[in-house]
């Protein structure tokens, strides 16, 4: 399993080299697909997708010049035959999953069956989160409320053993403050990664490292 779970994309040279060493080759050699499903549970979720993939808002995420990107929409899939887009998941480098909300996102990752398919999928393929879409991997996950998914839905999906609380003293929100994220991580009982916009987890294999070029703390309960 190759994650690379970051706050807010690729925001500097050093999470880039670990996207590049976890591909195993050149980002204008590998191929990725974008999930933007995440984002429709937050206001102006639609716009804030299309902003991402054209890479007018936030760190480069989808314009990274990638050989190829598509978009892979979650909510359309229980309705899809799986032969028409397994093979595109199997096929491609790297998936790319946005932010928005964690619970919104858990559920269709599951309604659509890509959840029970990743731990095949990442054998070889790439998972790239941004905030809520590294969250959802982990033990902790959110919820903005904006659905009307029964309130005892997953937030998170677990695949590894530990939280992950992202933009950290972010001016965007001021609830992120250092000592405010280790009181909420003071919560949950597994050890908490609090990142910043400069920071991201990369695991491999059960194997976790920090790559930052900014500030990070590890919380244990």
């Amino acid at each position: 399993m190759k994650l690379l779970l970051t706050s807010a994309g690729i925001s500097n040279g050093s999470i880039r080299q670990a996207l590049i060493e976890l591909l195993g080759k050149p980002i204008a050699g590998a191929s990725a697909l974008f999930v933007p499903t995440a984002i429709y549970a937050y206001p102006n979720g639609g716009d804030i997708a299309r902003r991402v993939i054209c890479g007018s808002l936030g760190d480069p995420f989808c314009e990274l010049g990638w050989k190829s990107l598509g978009v892979l929409e979650l909510t359309a899939l229980p309705s899809v035959r799986q032969e028409l887009w397994v093979p595109m998941l199997q096929e491609t480098d790297a998936l790319l999953f946005g932010g928005g909300d964690c619970q919104y996102l858990t559920y269709w990752m599951q309604q659509s069956g890509l959840a029970d398919l990743l731990p095949s999928l990442l054998r070889k393929t790439v998972y790239v989160g941004l905030s809520a879409g590294s969250m959802i991997m982990t033990r902790y996950g959110t919820t903005y409320g904006h659905h009307t998914l029964p309130p005892e839905s997953d937030k998170s999906l677990g695949l590894v053993d530990f939280a992950l609380h992202p933009h950290l003293d972010h001016e965007w929100f001021p609830k992120n403050s250092m000592a405010n994220l280790e009181k909420l991580a003071a919560t949950v009982p597994v050890p908490s990664y609090l990142i910043d916009d400069q920071t991201a987890i990369k695991v491999v294999d059960g194997n976790v490292e920090v790559i930052s070029e900014g500030h990070w703390k590890l919380f244990t309960p």
